[in-house]
């Protein structure tokens, strides 16, 4: 009777037992910390020699191999889970096979460039062979970044457009940490993701009249050297200054800034001028 485990980053786990619940609970049988995973968000069962995954109702739901289960679905070895962010893959083992030591290697697949365990014997991303991948050693690798741009960008939209302010403002601040964290290693954010997360931030300053998240919005048009695109422009246009305490100093202070940028559009300072003049 084949017997399984779950490798999450590089962690493995055997699955024990004829039922695992995966969440944030620390009564599930593993826990993951991510705030877009529920606390009871996923079960596996062991049927026979059979492995299955269902949703226990999550808000955020759960995917195999990149598709959004509907009920129970049947495992295969190499199988990619993901709640949330965060990914696992099953492996079977075969009965009297002894478990592998988790030895912390990935490989980058040459065929996607995506990571995976160099234990699968193809990529369970795109399929690719185990030929001439790139392995990396001792690393935690992190989920794709525009997945997890897209998922926190669901939950923020959601929490912002039904005016919970507190849950908006907790995944959010994930979003930022990692913004930060990307900044700080000298990534440059694509136009789309710089727009769409300090859009959110100018939102959840509006919402509680607090200024902080609108100087961060700010402060990151700034740390990458452009002016903000015309979709933010509109935003600031609409927004009451006198609802945001210290907003209208931080605008022209930010407007001081753009107009020594090198190389900044002669229109899009003009409107930004217009913009944020006092008065």
């Amino acid at each position: 009777m084949a017997r399984f485990r779950l490798r999450f980053l590089l962690q493995e786990f055997d699955l024990a037992g004829n039922e695992v619940v995966i969440g944030r609970s620390p009564e599930c049988q593993i826990t993951i910390e991510d705030p877009l995973i529920s606390r009871r968000h996923a079960r596996l069962t062991i049927v026979g020699g059979d492995a299955f995954v269902e949703d226990l109702g999550s808000r955020n739901g759960v995917r195999v191999n990149g598709e959004l289960i509907d009920g129970r679905v049947a495992l295969a070895d190499g199988d990619r889970i993901r709640l949330g962010t965060q990914e696992l893959v099953l492996f079977t083992l075969d009965q009297g096979q002894r478990a592998s030591r988790t030895t912390g290697f990935m490989r980058v697949c040459s065929g996607c460039g995506t990571p995976y365990p160099e234990q699968a014997p193809q990529c369970p991303h795109c399929g690719a062979d185990d030929v001439e991948e790139e392995t990396m050693s001792g690393m935690s690798v992190e989920p794709e970044q525009n997945w997890t741009f897209q998922l926190l960008g669901e939950v923020i939209e959601r929490a912002l457009s039904s005016g919970r302010a507190l849950e908006a403002d907790r995944i959010l601040g994930r979003a930022a940490r990692e913004v930060d964290r990307r900044i700080a290693a000298g990534d440059i954010l694509s136009p789309e993701h710089l727009d769409v997360v300090a859009g959110f931030a100018l939102r959840l300053a509006t919402m509680t009249g607090e200024l902080e998240w609108a100087r961060w919005a700010l402060a990151l048009y700034r740390e990458q050297h452009v002016l903000p695109s015309a979709e933010f422009m509109d935003s600031l246009e609409g927004l009451d200054r006198s609802a945001i305490a210290g907003l209208p100093e931080l605008l022209v202070d930010f407007t001081a800034w753009a107009r020594q940028l090198e190389g900044a559009d002669r229109e899009g300072l003009e409107r930004l001028s217009r913009i944020t003049a006092p008065g």
